[in-house]
């Protein structure tokens, strides 16, 4: 049977400084404006209609975490399972036009997320001129919530959401949609709901040294990385955009092929120095700034 979510599919920020971020996504990550409409300026990496869409508000703050379902059908499904997984239907339209379906719900932390269709996508005109680095696709996003356990329980639910991986405390645990990407979401523990990163896709690994020398320019700097993650297997940099949320930027990750024989990976090596490696196999540690960052979710009615 194939998952109702299929991949991440957009990520949407509340921002008090509109400009600025959307100039830090063209001119140093790379994307491209899509559509200004209302309050909102949707961005994208490739053909897509819309992979991060910011929202003029009074505060920095994640507002909507898209996760992309393949069918009308599929959506509606997801839909009849939100009640009986102990969440609120918020809307069931999508929030932006350049999707067929959509259902956003809230759940009891304090979370937010859309199951939609997959945004218009102009297949064969993936590429534009761009002054900053560039990266294919938007990949993933790890989220921060004081019950990993409720919030798996409830995307497991809704959406067939599966573990690929997790620590013995669920400190940090990791989770795959259908397109066998390692992880799609990663949930963070915390004392209150936010957004610890979103993701964008790197090709090429000296990508990361344009980057770097980008964000030097302006006297900015990388938080973490190049380094390769040991969950998933891909590489990655960290720095922080003009809202204060982290990017990440990654190399591809492994995939889950022999589901049928696959087994979700327990860390159960949790202490300082040894566990290291078992965030960065390169052995560079996580630094505080890193491990102690969260950006709010926008406060729910």
């Amino acid at each position: 049977m194939s998952q109702l979510v299929h991949a991440l599919g957009h990520v949407k920020m509340n921002t008090n400084c509109i400009d600025e971020s959307v100039r830090d996504a063209t001119d140093v990550l790379g994307l491209r404006v899509t559509r200004e409409t209302g309050n909102e300026v949707w961005l994208s990496a490739n053909g897509r209609a819309a992979e991060l869409v910011f929202v003029d508000a009074a505060e920095n703050s994640a507002h909507t975490i898209g996760l992309e379902a393949l069918s009308a059908a599929d959506v509606a499904e997801a839909a009849s399972r939100v009640e009986g997984a102990g969440c609120q239907i918020i809307s069931q339209d999508p929030s932006m036009d350049c999707m067929d379906a959509g259902v956003t719900f809230a759940t009891l932390e304090g979370l937010q997320f859309e199951i939609h269709t997959p945004t218009r996508d102009d297949l064969f005109n993936p590429r534009y001129a761009t002054k900053g680095v560039g990266p294919r696709r938007l990949d993933h996003a790890n989220i921060i919530t004081p019950d990993p356990l409720a919030t798996r329980a409830q995307l497991e639910a809704i959406g067939d959401i599966r573990q690929s991986e997790r620590m013995v405390n669920y400190a940090l645990s990791w989770y795959y949609g259908g397109n066998r990407q390692h992880h799609i979401l990663g949930l963070v523990m915390g004392d209150a709901p936010g957004i610890h990163h979103y993701s964008f896709e790197f090709l090429e690994f000296n990508m990361y040294c344009q980057l770097a020398d980008t964000l030097s320019l302006e006297g900015r700097h990388l938080i973490w990385g190049p380094g390769r993650h040991k969950p998933g297997d891909n590489t990655y940099s960290y720095y922080l955009d003009k809202s204060g949320c982290i990017v990440e930027v990654s190399g591809a990750m492994s995939h889950i092929a022999d589901e049928k024989n696959f087994e979700p990976r327990v860390i159960t090596n949790l202490e300082r120095p040894a566990n290291v490696v078992e965030m960065n196999v390169w052995g560079t540690p996580a630094p505080e700034e890193w491990r102690a960052h969260t950006h709010p979710f926008m406060t729910l009615d």
